[in-house]
């Protein structure tokens, strides 16, 4: 009886694992069809508002069991110059890991081109939701990413800590 009761648990134990692996890997994405030129928007700096970046290829995943798992990948045909000179800076972009199916998404690859500047990061659209700016980071080559970041508001916000007095106010309920 109690190798039967052994072998149970682990049989248990290896379904619940795998389908834990599954659920974050797969699961809970979602692939999102390209809509149009608005899929990827930077913010501009002579507004300060977002507008839509020239694009080509694109492709996003998404899930709604986090705001920051948002990943797209796109080209562009824009220089760095041009975006330099158009587009808001995003200092201190970190690239989020993507499921590795998402294999246009390379979050090592992008992570240190951007450290050895070769990559340059601007904002996308900040505060897309409360404490989360949406980055775009382009390489030399045309290739864009987009990911979702936890803004210096809501680091501080979700550490359960008061707004401070430059940020805007929290949603109700957090």
């Amino acid at each position: 009886m109690g190798k039967f009761l052994a072998i149970l648990i682990l049989v248990c134990a290896l379904i619940g694992g795998g389908a834990m692996y599954y659920l974050q890997v797969y699961g809970y994405y979602d692939e999102i069809a390209a809509s149009g030129p608005d899929d990827v928007q930077a913010t501009l700096l002579t507004t300060g508002q977002p507008a839509p970046l020239p694009h080509s290829d694109f492709q996003a995943i998404d899930s709604d069991s986090s705001p920051i798992r948002y990943r797209a990948c796109f080209r562009t045909d824009l220089t760095q110059d041009d975006l330099t000179a158009t587009y808001q800076p995003y200092p201190g972009a970190v690239p989020l890991l993507a499921p590795k199916w998402f294999d246009c998404f390379d979050a090592r690859e992008i992570g240190a081109a951007l450290e050895e500047g070769r990559a340059l990061a601007f904002m996308g659209t900040g505060n897309i939701r409360y404490g989360i700016d949406r980055i775009i980071a382009v390489m030399p080559d045309g290739r864009g990413f987009v990911w979702h970041q936890i803004n210096r508001c809501g680091e501080v916000v979700f550490d359960g800590q008061p707004a401070p007095a430059d940020c805007p106010p929290p949603p109700q309920g957090n």
